[in-house]
């Protein structure tokens, strides 16, 4: 398939009569082609299409299809359907009155082939381009940040059906790919018997013991089609299949091969004690690779990726001033989408949003963000890049700062010149040791034994076998920013301040409510980044059309009492 850059065709005459006609007031579509028809161009697809071959659909009218269809919350069918039977987007997509349209499966090759590329962020980047170049965002002010759980969308197994279904699916692909070879290392009847149906849960014994005895059933399968797929004789394009390897590492997973007393290979199912690998590296489905089991508190427990989003959040002036000064309040924009899988803590996905918004020009001055995303290494590198994290710091670990009782760090005096720590008794400490620990610099000061065995307040510094204190520091700059910011978030200024953090909860409820973003629509990171992708873009339309037909967003209600008293008192 080829492209040639043609972007978004003139609107037809008649189009253009019908549409206005139709809806006298526009609609979102209608002004959407009207004031963002820059947006969505060929020129950045390019990489993605041929230069020989049949042409394609123009790249920038199917971007606009999908922010329309999110915006709407449509399937690829009910998207398709629309740019046939809907006045106002076949007036978006410059189309004729009687214009077929195009099949939905065009949607999703479409899709694919941005996800394949690299190239599902174009469209939200170049709307984040056009609102800094109009004015609507800019550097300097304040954003918000917060993440949620992404469900994926293959179903959830176990451990036991995990085996079994990614011995299936591995068998599925292998029927299509290479029948006759897959016909000689295996009894095909005995194996399409056992994994014809897909493997379920509900269908499986109920005994334990029949359990465990299906489980090696699995195990010896997986490892036979293992064996047979690495064999010497066995072309290497068998090996490339993506289902056989996920199936070799379900194996390694699930299962230790291992020599009994008879000298005997006997496989058995992994338990605590064999050792399992972290929840990053497990998978969970064979017909999904990146999602993953994560769990957030008692109460949250999914299988797929998490989202984070980040916002402008331009406070509100009194209507008073904001009509004295005849000043524009601008919207609320989403200027960064960051989906990783579900493994992946908050703390981790701070610096990589910071540097995106630092790249598109739209870093913030202050950024608001809860507990999961600080630390003290990533507060110090913002302030030096000109960002104020304003985020409630975790607190002191220690036993006596947890139990509110004793010395914590904060009643013991340090001297980082002269490299000494002076306890609430006044004595001062014997080792100041820099080390390091899980790869980040840290000090350790110990106090002698000599030293806490007479002191008076042994009881109330420490409960250790040696009976003396140690502290663990992180270096002075680090440490320094980290006190101060313990200590300013106990104010009531900071803690009103902060208060404006929670207005991104009510964003993810409309990307909840309007694209369904807890829920992925796709398989594999890159198109749950891509639906993420369009998903802000959507909900940045939709914000964009509200602030060009209603005015400022902090417009209040008006009751119907208020409305009789204004007519009243007219």
């Amino acid at each position: 398939m080829s492209m040639r850059p043609v972007g978004l065709p003139e609107i037809p005459e008649q189009t253009v009569v019908v549409a206005r006609a139709a809806f006298p007031k526009g609609s979102l579509p209608i002004r959407v082609r009207d004031r963002l028809a820059e947006v969505f161009v060929d020129e950045p697809f390019t990489e993605a299409f041929g230069v020989r071959g049949a042409p394609g659909l123009s790249p920038g009218a199917l971007s606009l299809v999908t922010v329309l269809q999110f915006a709407e919350g449509l399937t690829d069918r009910q998207a398709a359907a629309m740019a046939v039977r809907a006045i106002d987007w076949k007036y978006a997509l410059g189309a004729e009155l009687t214009d077929t349209g195009f099949d939905a499966s065009v949607l999703c090759r479409f899709q694919a082939r941005l996800a394949d590329n690299g190239l599902e962020r174009v469209v939200f980047d170049r709307l984040l381009e056009h609102c800094k170049e109009a004015g609507l965002v800019a550097a300097g002010g304040k954003q918000r940040t917060d993440s949620t759980h992404v469900i994926s969308a293959v179903r959830d197994l176990n451990r036991l059906e995990l085996a079994g279904e990614s011995v299936r699916a591995a068998l599925e692909a292998l029927a299509v790919a290479a029948p006759a070879w897959l016909a000689g290392p295996i009894n095909v009847t005995e194996f399409a018997e056992r994994y014809g149906p897909r493997v379920d849960g509900w269908r499986m014994p109920p005994s334990q013991a029949k359990r465990d005895r299906l489980a090696r059933v699995f195990g010896q399968d997986a490892l036979a089609l293992c064996r047979a797929a690495w064999a010497d004789d066995t072309p290497a394009w068998i090996r490339e299949i993506e289902a056989v390897g996920l199936l070799r590492q379900v194996l390694v997973q699930t299962y230790i091969v291992r020599i009994d007393a008879r000298g005997r290979q006997v496989i058995k199912k992994r338990d605590a004690d064999d050792g399992v690998p972290p929840g990053q590296l497990r998978l969970t489905s064979p017909y999904d690779s990146d999602a993953r089991w994560a769990a957030k508190g008692d109460d949250l427990f999914w299988m797929g990726y998490k989202i984070h989003l980040t916002e402008t959040c331009t406070t509100l002036p009194d209507a008073d001033a904001d009509a004295d000064a005849g000043t524009e309040v601008m919207p609320n924009l989403i200027t960064d989408v960051h989906t990783t899988d579900a493994t992946v803590p908050d703390v981790k996905a701070t610096a990589p949003i910071q540097r995106k918004l630092a790249e598109h020009g739209v870093k913030p001055g202050e950024h608001y963000l809860d507990s999961g995303y600080p630390s003290a290494n990533l507060i110090t590198k913002a302030m030096e890049q000109g960002i104020r994290m304003v985020t409630p710091v975790l607190l002191d670990h220690s036993a006596q700062a947890k139990a509110a009782e004793g010395f914590d760090k904060n009643a013991f005096a340090i001297n980082w010149k002269t490299r000494q720590v002076r306890c609430p008794a006044g004595r001062t400490s014997s080792h100041w040791n820099p080390v390091k620990q899980h790869g980040k610099d840290a000090i350790v000061i110990t106090f002698s034994v000599l030293t806490c065995r007479d002191c008076p307040l042994q009881k109330q510094c420490t409960t250790s076998r040696t009976g003396r204190r140690t502290l663990t520091l992180r270096p002075e700059e680090l440490h320094e920013n980290l006190a101060r910011a313990r200590a300013e978030q106990k104010t009531s200024t900071w803690k009103n301040k902060y208060a404006l953090r929670a207005g991104v909860e009510g964003t993810i409820n409309q990307a909840l409510d309007i694209t369904g973003i807890r829920r992925a629509r796709y398989r594999g990171l890159p198109k749950v980044r891509l639906q993420h992708a369009f998903s802000a873009s959507a909900l940045n339309v939709i914000r964009l059309d509200a602030h060009w037909t209603t005015g400022p967003l902090n417009r209040p209600r008006t009751s119907r009492l208020e409305r009789l008293s204004y007519q009243l008192s007219a």
